[in-house]
């Protein structure tokens, strides 16, 4: 701190306080860097420093806003939620239960090619705790459009058991290991998701 005529003056830095939007460009940009180095290189390959230098700032931008590696990792699954949640929430509602759990699994598709990297990121390593407000809210969305449909039994069982299902083929299409071009896979995962109902509902 410099001082002039005996009066302290504060640097630039410190007298001036950082953009709000500059500061959430910056964290958009971290947790996008953050996602795409767990996707292709896997989580130890996240270090505060490779994503400070992939993201074109500091080791301390990184500390600033988000306080450490692991508050990093849970905050990229926490957006990688909050992105699957929208595009299940752009579903609309319906008078035809059936049509809209079919149409949700669509969705969760569609989330997951859109955002392959924070797919992967979302369920790459367990989180301690309770699930996070947009992974509880995710799985409400799909428990309630089972509830829609199911005329008896557990519906947290077999939303479950649904979700497990297209994880599944999502994770396999995110790998190349489902056959046939983009349509072909469209088609395959859609007559899946049909079995699929055929078997939890009759």
């Amino acid at each position: 701190m410099k001082r002039c005529y005996g009066t302290a003056v504060k640097p630039y830095a410190d007298a001036v306080p950082r953009p709000r939007v500059h500061d959430d460009a910056l964290r958009a940009r971290m947790l996008e860097v953050t996602s795409e180095l767990v996707s292709t290189a896997g989580t130890a390959a996240v270090t505060v420093r490779e994503v400070a230098r992939l993201a074109g700032t500091s080791s301390s931008a990184v500390y600033a806003l988000f306080g450490s590696r692991d508050a990093l990792l849970a905050e990229v699954a926490e957006e990688g939620f909050r992105r699957f949640g929208a595009h299940l929430a752009a579903v609309a509602r319906t008078a035809d239960a059936g049509h809209d759990l079919l149409a949700l699994g669509l969705a969760y598709r569609r989330s997951a090619l859109a955002d392959p990297h924070f797919y992967r990121v979302m369920f790459d390593r367990p989180r301690p705790g309770a699930p996070r407000p947009a992974e509880r809210e995710t799985f409400r969305t799909l428990r309630d459009a089972v509830a829609r449909v199911l005329a008896t039994g557990d519906a947290d069982e077999v939303a479950y058991a649904l979700w497990a299902q297209v994880h599944g083929l999502v994770a396999l299409e995110l790998a190349g290991l489902l056959p046939g071009d983009a349509d072909e896979r469209a088609d395959r995962y859609t007559r899946a998701l049909r079995a699929a109902g055929r078997a939890a509902f009759g």
